[in-house]
């Protein structure tokens, strides 16, 4: 949310706006493996626990009247429960490939924008008597690791339940303020925000003019390359293959143990996350290398957490950095150490920490030039912890946790989430784009195969699709 807790903050506005462009929806949809169907009345009661203690999921998004500042968050005053939770059975046991054309399904599908942004269905009927929980929620609610944090305060950590004690009262419903009003108390919010991020760093440059003046003009001159570079246009995709753009997605996942990753990227002196992006990088080099293609770099876009401990609950905390990634490194652990170096680099730009400002002004932008710009990144990626302990839900285990993110314009989204001892990742495809999923995948499975092998041993990768499901070596 914006500064005021209520506007949408100016990230959120630009995807927002872009979205009148459906190749370019911001729908995260992630699916809960359970080890048997969660009791109705249960989940029914942790989910009205969720949006009283997460007030923003009783909220809806109501359009400004001056068409100047970003939409508002408002209580929606019928708010139903019920119209939100949804519950069905599946024709024919089957596993998460059985369940992935309902992820599919809902990526794909736009919101009701007249009502709070998040749907969640059971579905039954899972073979061995599991069951699954597939969780709609737009990308303006909350990011990854916010995620988490609402989860943490709805589901339990053991199967007979976790006391909470008595449900909290109904979040208060707040007055609508005026037209004017409400504009004004956005622009004060604003530059609040602006002041409060932007002081420090006019302070430190301030001081260092004095002491440093050299020093002080070449922070300036970075702080501003550095901006040109967070919004530099970008007019054509980097891959050859994956230039095709639609509405319609494909999803798979794959599933491989933590440790295993974990530990090929202390064998190559590097972290998980390295090891992560390296097995994405390798992947993508054989999916090329079988279309023909050698292609020396990918443009990427990864996340860069925004969010402080004094943040509230949920809400979207990321800014998104785009830059390219080598394709032509075969050996994992050189690819693990390039990942290395370029990311941490991007960590440290200092434009980072003015995001929102960057944002508010290519907000003034048409919305189409913003889309033109994300339709040729070629691909996102991203990397969230999830929780080292078994979490239940309505007396069901929480097997494994898979994430789809959006693409966002660009050819594929591959999102690791880790849960307990494995590593779940969700792979959002655009289908013109990428119209061989089941090769993309294999391209993976032998990509993190390469790397994994760095650990030291062999290690099996499950294989999701919407109709097969595979194991590969």
């Amino acid at each position: 949310m914006g500064a005021d807790g209520r506007h949408m903050s100016q990230p959120d506005l630009m995807s927002w706006r872009m979205e009148k462009d459906p190749v370019l929806r911001s729908t995260i949809v992630a699916v809960a493996l359970l080890d048997r169907s969660p009791d109705q009345e249960r989940f029914v009661r942790m989910m009205e626990r969720g949006t009283r203690a997460v007030p923003s999921f009783r909220r809806k998004l109501v359009e400004s009247p001056f068409g100047r500042t970003p939409p508002r968050w408002v209580d929606d005053p019928d708010f139903d429960l019920s119209w939100h939770l949804r519950r069905i059975a599946l024709p024919h046991p089957g596993g998460l490939d059985a369940v992935l054309p309902l992820v599919r399904a809902a990526a794909m599908s736009a919101f009701d924008k007249d009502r709070p942004l998040w749907e969640a269905t059971i579905v039954d009927g899972l073979a061995d008597g599991r069951a699954a929980i597939v969780l709609k929620v737009h990308h303006s609610l909350t990011d990854g690791i916010g995620g988490i944090q609402i989860a943490n305060e709805m589901v339990d950590f053991e199967r007979d339940g976790t006391d909470r004690g008595p449900l909290p009262e109904d979040p208060p419903t707040s007055a609508p303020a005026s037209a004017l009003a409400d504009s004004v108390g956005w622009y004060l919010s604003t530059a609040g925000e602006m002041v409060e991020r932007g002081v420090p760093w006019l302070v430190r440059s301030g001081l260092r003019s004095v002491t440093n003046p050299v020093a002080a003009l070449r922070s300036v001159v970075d702080t501003a390359r550095s901006t040109a570079r967070f919004v530099q246009p970008v007019f054509t995709t980097l891959s050859p293959v994956m230039i095709g753009r639609s509405t319609v997605r494909e999803v798979a996942a794959l599933d491989l143990p933590l440790d295993a990753l974990r530990q090929a990227g202390r064998a190559a002196d590097s972290s998980l996350n390295d090891a992560f992006l390296a097995g994405i990088l390798l992947g993508l080099k054989h999916y090329h290398s079988r279309h023909g293609a050698q292609v020396a770099e990918l443009r990427a876009t990864l996340p860069i957490s925004l969010r402080r401990e004094s943040d509230a609950i949920g809400g979207n905390r990321i800014t998104l950095a785009r830059f390219a990634l080598p394709l032509d490194v075969a050996d994992p652990v050189a690819s693990m150490h390039r990942v290395d170096r370029i990311v941490r680099s991007w960590r440290d730009e200092p434009a980072v920490p003015l995001s929102s400002a960057i944002a508010g002004v290519l907000n003034v932008l048409p919305a189409g030039v913003l889309g033109g710009i994300l339709e040729h990144i070629d691909f996102l990626a991203s990397n969230v912890p999830g929780s080292p302990i078994p979490l239940y839900m309505a007396g069901a285990e929480v097997l494994r946790y898979y994430p789809f993110a959006p693409t966002v314009g660009s050819a594929v989204n591959i999102t690791l989430m880790s849960h307990t001892s494995h590593c779940c990742i969700g792979i959002n495809a655009d289908s013109a784009a990428v119209p061989d999923l089941p090769v993309l995948v294999e391209s993976l499975v032998e990509g993190f195969g390469d790397v994994l092998a760095v650990g030291g041993e062999g290690t099996r990768i499950e294989v999701s699709l919407s109709a097969t499901t595979t194991a590969q070596t």
